[in-house]
């Protein structure tokens, strides 16, 4: 298994969590995204998108964070992290699609435009990071997690863009909830961090 990614890429650390919480061997195959690596021909063939996070599976090739996520979880994770049926599973995709939303266009964002110097609209990426922040806290708040009351890809998916929040100048201090889940995911057996977490 090949693992093509950035080392700052919190789309590709949430996969390298992920494959790391699984206890899964791989081989971590870097993309150096500033030389324009993922723009070459051959990176390309393997993810016509140009991006990172990109899995290879002994030729089973997938690209997206999500969906790579959604592949490990039921090929080698099975109900755990990702149920079958219908009404968990929704509360599961729910919180994918929180990161998809709110966490990738305004925490994400934020950090972006702050750590790496990339055009955007800072004030709308801190509008829309905290709404995602304030929701997630309310949450968690009387949960230990994201949904179904256990670790599930919906924690895997969330965490890295919220854990580097601050490095979009959004601080989590109002939300002690948020801190006390990033505290229990770096707990957890297996975990591997990244710059900035």
């Amino acid at each position: 298994m090949k693992l093509y990614d950035f080392e700052l890429s919190g789309n590709a650390y949430k996969v390298r969590l992920l494959l790391s919480l699984l206890g899964l061997n791989y081989e971590r195959v870097p993309v150096d995204l500033r030389q324009g690596e993922q723009r070459q021909a051959a990176f390309l063939k393997l993810n016509p998108r140009g991006q990172v996070p990109t899995l290879d599976d002994g030729g089973i090739v997938v690209w997206d964070s999500l969906a790579i996520l959604v592949y490990l979880a039921r090929k080698y994770g099975g109900e755990k992290w990702l149920p079958l049926t219908a009404e968990p599973m929704a509360e599961v995709m729910q919180w994918l699609a929180v990161m998809e939303n709110e966490a990738l266009f305004g925490l994400a964002k934020a950090r972006v435009i702050c750590k790496f110097n990339r055009p955007g609209n800072l004030e709308e990426a801190h509008a829309l990071g905290r709404k995602g922040l304030d929701v997630i806290e309310q949450r968690l708040a009387s949960h230990p997690w994201l949904a179904l009351d256990r670790l599930t890809i919906a924690d895997i998916a969330c965490f890295p863009y919220v854990a580097l929040a601050p490095e979009g100048e959004i601080p989590l201090d109002g939300h002690a909830a948020v801190r006390g889940w990033i505290d229990r995911i770096k707990a957890l057996p297996g975990f591997v961090g990244m710059p900035g977490i």
